[in-house]
């Protein structure tokens, strides 16, 4: 945003009705101020003299573009906006902008030459001095509003003084002509350019501000994706996973930081946050050998839509070994407390009852009158018996109920069903003086959600074999299967086909009509796989994308091609419409591949490879047609596939 003036050859006209062209000059330098409001950011992460000459090139590149855009006054003179950059770049950027910027702009002016050459430099070396002024009597501060004002104001004063001194803007009356709107603009110029500057700086400020205090939180925080990949996160994360450097988790999953099973339970539960958008708070976790209490958010963009999450984790390991110990206190004090909320116990050293309390005899409903002061173990033990009250008591009673007795005396913790389907917990722990501490607690809510858990263990199991979208097997299942499949196959020296399919310009049908019809069109494409095969042994994979692959065991090339040929054709009958491709409805290449034997006891991975390279050959070949390779080199005919 500046004013300047600068000879060259030529005739005489006047600046009349020239505003147009002032205001493009205007705008091109707030928007190169304004460019660079947008990324400083970025050169904020490289060192300080790296930024400050960055914005000198900048306010240079700024002062040479209101140059080149310079509107004429008089014959060879032309008035230009390149002062209020270089003012700018001095009091913003210090020594070191100022001497970039100055650098740059004064040496495309003396390559431009004219007459009025020596006055321009001038007049630029004293906006940059203008610029360095503002910038050591701002030096201990923050620059303000006000300071931007006196900013504009010498540079106004300036200007002024240069076409009322200098020789060859006196002679052209430069001052009379344009001298006011030109200090005007030039005012306008530098109070626009130096707000951007001051609100960038702010929001840097602020931004420096809120980094710092993620960085250097005791919380171990972090960002992530919709894929459960760390976007961000803070040093306490870097040394919790032992990296030198945030930007070395950047990317990763916790598949790449823990152990699978702890993986997947955690990318479950942060995918509920993701898909339902309700916030996981202190969820208890145990990472590293830590004792770990997380909470984690999802993250919404503009529109509602969930795009990430944001987790807070707080080290509660030291506490929680607190905890236990006052767990354990209090247990032990509760031993002696007849009103405890578990059932307690004490028999002496020959199996009597010493002392019991209500909670002790209701555990046990059908036995509980047998459990009093002075009874013996083994008459308790055949009144459960009598009463069916455990189940599963072998046909051998007395010696259940003697190996049962002897076991007393000893420190053990046991789990009991009862008859009614409620489940005890009896911990025995012996004292030094032979007598026998049993506490009992009921533990049948635990035991069911122990149920309910492995249940839940069983469902995530077969949720990562399958393929969300289309219910087929998934990839890694497919790795398993087909190393075992072709294992056996091999020993048994019987033949085995792979089928590997793409969707032709699925890419473009996505494009076409979105994801969720592209979403519809795999199901459909893997409904007519799977309508394509007969066999129980034969297994349709997603192997990820638009691509699919058939196992079909014991099959020769020629049973491939039969199986790959109805697939064609149930995909043909489909008929979906597909105006991106050049058969206008959606086609798929097959590329086949067969072995036996040898081939698939030493190499099993040719396997692939042969179906991978017909599959490529099918599509550079004009696709919608079946290419079949074999491992020994071959090429069978190609046949269109639809």
């Amino acid at each position: 945003m500046m004013s300047s003036l600068h000879v060259v050859e030529g005739g005489y006209s006047a600046v009349n009705g020239n505003w147009t062209q002032f205001g493009g000059n205007l705008s091109f330098v707030c928007l190169a101020i304004s460019l660079w409001a947008l990324f400083s950011i970025e050169f904020q992460r490289r060192s300080f003299r790296q930024e400050k000459i960055a914005f000198g090139i900048i306010a240079g590149g700024a002062s040479i573009g209101s140059i080149l855009l310079a509107v004429e006054f008089h014959p060879g003179i032309y008035i230009d906006l390149r002062f209020s950059p270089l003012a700018l770049a001095g009091m913003f950027g210090g020594p070191i902008a100022a001497a970039f910027a100055a650098a740059l702009a004064i040496a495309f002016r003396f390559a431009v030459g004219g007459t009025a050459m020596v006055d321009g430099v001038i007049t630029m070396a004293v906006a940059t001095g203008i610029g360095l002024a503002g910038h050591f009597w701002t030096f201990k501060r923050s620059p303000e509003l006000k300071d931007v004002a006196l900013l504009s104001l010498a540079l106004g004063v300036a200007l002024v003084l240069s076409m009322a001194l200098l020789p060859t803007l006196v002679n052209a009356h430069v001052l009379a002509g344009v001298g006011f709107p030109l200090t005007a603009l030039n005012c306008l110029a530098t109070v626009l350019g130096g707000f951007v500057l001051l609100k960038t700086q702010q929001w840097e400020l602020e931004r420096s501000i809120l980094v710092t205090a993620f960085s250097q939180s005791p919380d171990y925080l972090y960002v992530k994706d919709r894929n459960s990949r760390f976007i961000t996160v803070n040093e306490n994360m870097t040394r919790l996973f032992r990296f030198r450097t945030t930007a070395e988790m950047i990317g990763l999953s916790d598949f790449n930081l823990m152990s699978r099973p702890l993986a997947e339970e955690l990318y479950y539960l942060e995918q509920q946050v993701i898909d339902t958008g309700v916030p996981l708070i202190d969820s208890t976790e145990h990472i590293e050998g830590r004792f770990l209490l997380a909470s984690k958010v999802p993250l919404r963009d503009k529109q509602g839509r969930v795009i990430g999450l944001a987790g807070v984790t707080r080290d509660v390991t030291e506490r929680t070994a607190l905890e236990r110990e006052l767990r354990e206190s209090k247990n032990l004090l509760s031993h002696a407390m007849a009103s405890m909320s578990d059932g307690i116990a004490m028999y002496d050293s020959k199996g009597f009852i010493l002392f019991c309390n209500e909670q002790y005899r209701n555990a046990f409903p059908l036995s509980g009158e047998a459990r009093v002061v002075g009874a013996h173990i083994s008459d308790i033990l055949r009144r459960v018996v009598e009463t069916g009250e455990r189940p599963g008591i072998p046909d051998d009673v007395d010696g259940w109920i003697n190996a049962a007795a002897a076991s007393l005396h000893s420190n053990k913790d046991e789990e009991v069903q009862l008859h009614n389907g409620d489940w005890r917990s009896i911990r025995t722990r012996l004292a030094e003086d032979g007598t026998a501490m049993a506490v009992v607690s009921d533990i049948t809510a635990t035991k069911q959600a122990e149920i309910a858990l492995r249940l839940s263990a069983e469902q995530l199991k077969s949720l990562a074999e399958t393929d969300g979208l289309t219910g087929m097997v998934n990839r890694r299942t497919f790795d398993e299967a087909f190393a075992r499949e072709t294992s056996g196959s091999g020993r048994r020296n019987m033949l085995f086909s792979l089928l590997m399919v793409d969707i032709d310009r699925f890419k473009a049908y996505n494009d076409t009509y979105g994801h969720p019809a592209g979403d519809q069109c795999l199901r459909v494409v893997s409904k007519c796989l799977r309508q394509s095969v007969s066999r129980p042994a034969d297994i349709v994979a997603r192997y990820g994308g638009e691509e699919f692959v058939v196992f079909l065991p014991d099959t020769s090339a020629k049973g491939a091609m039969i199986v790959a040929e109805q697939f064609a054709r149930r995909l043909a009958q489909e008929d979906i419409v597909h105006s991106g491709s050049e058969f206008a409805r959606v086609t798929a290449s097959i590329g086949i591949s067969c072995a036996t034997g040898a081939v698939l006891r030493t190499n099993p991975n040719r396997l692939l490879t042969e179906a991978d390279a017909a599959l490529y050959e099918a599509k550079t070949q004009g696709r919608n047609r079946i290419l079949a390779h074999s491992p020994n080199g071959e090429r069978h005919a190609m046949k269109e596939a639809g």
